[in-house]
């Protein structure tokens, strides 16, 4: 999960951020503040986030203005009305450019981009070769919004995870999640392991609880079942054949 603040003198720009960060599994919401000077006073009194959400054209000090003096600023996505400032922006090395208003699907895109800038990237295997336990990730556990908890998942105990229009469903042996993302942001999220394949376009299967193949079906436990695509099939299966 990434950390973030939201510096816009425009209350209802602020709130429209506010509620689509709520709607992200990722985000978590720090600090909503209203202007230049409220930014560099959060940031000098020592408070740190993954991510800012920042406006140009703010009174006394605007957002480039702000970025320049900051000695250490987080990843930065601009979201302003203006299209003019982009150059300077990204010369400043900004993750995206938001240009007001926008869509949810543009804001997850960019949070997307900067959850990439921000991935741990893990060292090649040589070729023929798997991960060692030291490339390995460290934990498997996630946390994930449902609804408005957020909740610990431990990846190894999932089934597999079916898409739902803009949902997914998390599935273990004793529970089901319904998640407010894509089955590509769990695709993405769920890299380094590489028990995860996918195995059908709705739907991203956990091989370790795969107890028989028939008919193109992988069956598990507990009577679960899912599908395998046919456009699916030979990277399955010689997915299979590393594990």
């Amino acid at each position: 999960m990434l950390t973030c603040a939201i510096i816009d003198d425009d209350e209802i720009n602020r709130l429209t951020l506010e509620h689509y960060i709520s709607l992200t599994p990722d985000l978590q919401l720090e600090a909503s503040l209203t202007d230049g000077i409220a930014g560099l006073t959060y940031f000098r009194q020592g408070n740190k986030v993954d991510l800012l959400f920042l406006d140009i054209e703010m009174p006394h000090l605007n957002g480039l203005e702000l970025l320049r003096v900051l000695r250490d600023p987080p990843e930065v996505i601009i979201t302003t009305a203006r299209t003019d400032f982009a150059v300077d922006a990204f010369e400043l090395r900004v993750a995206d450019y938001l240009v007001k208003p926008f869509e949810f699907a543009r804001f997850t895109q960019a949070v997307q981009r900067v959850m990439q800038r921000l991935r741990p990237v893990l060292p090649a295997a040589k070729p023929g070769t798997r991960a060692t336990n030291a490339e390995a990730p460290t934990t498997a556990d996630l946390f994930v919004k449902v609804n408005s908890r957020m909740v610990r998942i431990n990846f190894d105990d999932v089934l597999y995870v079916e898409a739902l229009s803009d949902y997914v469903n998390i599935v273990t042996p004793k529970h089901k999640y319904i998640v407010y993302t894509t089955l590509k942001g769990i695709e993405t999220r769920l890299t380094p392991f590489p028990n995860f394949v996918r195995v059908h376009r709705s739907y991203l299967l956990n091989t370790q609880h795969i107890e028989s193949i028939e008919d193109n079906t992988a069956n598990l436990k507990d009577g679960h079942f899912v599908p395998i695509g046919k456009s699916y099939q030979d990277g399955f299966f010689k997915s299979l054949a590393r594990i």
